[in-house]
């Protein structure tokens, strides 16, 4: 019976001994860096969405002093109507490997936009145009500091759920896989199918 006792015992305390020797293996730390992870993604998708909601603006201003440039309008309009109707899984490497290809599609489409807008100096002097440019280059460079940060957190993140001795703590007790990471996305391909601007508005 004392011999039970003291094994009971002997278990209980090697229990809240290991308990206590985990609190600094990831314990805390891994869900931490978890809510580091979430809060620079949704920063991420916040300046994207920024970015996207400028755009109406941006064309309908364009397109009153430079209504030529229908292409160029319409490629514009095409990659953000792809890129706001996308659904991304964070978790999912594929899946943001597809949303960032549709977010790089309508960066180029926005920059070759901006390059036109130089051949009419009736664009480049009108107040509304100045100002959504310098919002639009306001939202670029926070769109990288927000990825850059991304990267960051999910690296740190990865580094949790992988790496000894805090990838022990994780496989036990909360089986979390590495995220797929942000990057550059070198395989852009050209709009195919231009959707219909009305330039008679």
């Amino acid at each position: 019976m004392t011999q039970r006792f003291v094994s009971k015992s002997f278990l209980n305390a090697l229990l809240v001994a290991s308990i206590l020797g985990t609190t600094g293996c990831g314990l805390q730390s891994i869900p931490r860096a978890k809510n580091a992870v979430d809060a620079a993604q949704a920063e991420v998708m916040n300046q994207y969405q920024r970015r996207s909601d400028l755009i109406p603006n941006l064309v309908e201003v364009v397109k009153g002093a430079a209504a030529q440039e229908k292409d160029t309008l319409e490629a514009v309009v095409n990659a953000r109507a792809k890129a706001t109707q996308m659904q991304v899984n964070l978790n999912d490497a594929e899946s943001v490997q597809k949303f960032q290809r549709a977010q790089t599609e309508l960066g180029s489409a926005l920059s070759r936009l901006l390059v036109v807008s130089e051949n009419y100096p009736q664009l480049k002097a009108s107040e509304s145009f100045r100002d959504l440019q310098v919002q639009l280059e306001g939202t670029e460079n926070r769109i990288t500091v927000a990825r850059q940060r991304a990267i960051g957190a999910i690296q740190e993140f990865n580094n949790q759920v992988t790496v000894f001795p805090t990838s022990i703590t994780n496989n036990f007790m909360f089986h979390h896989k590495p995220l797929p990471q942000w990057g550059a996305d070198k395989d852009v391909k050209t709009l195919e199918q231009p959707p219909k601007v009305d330039f008679k508005k």
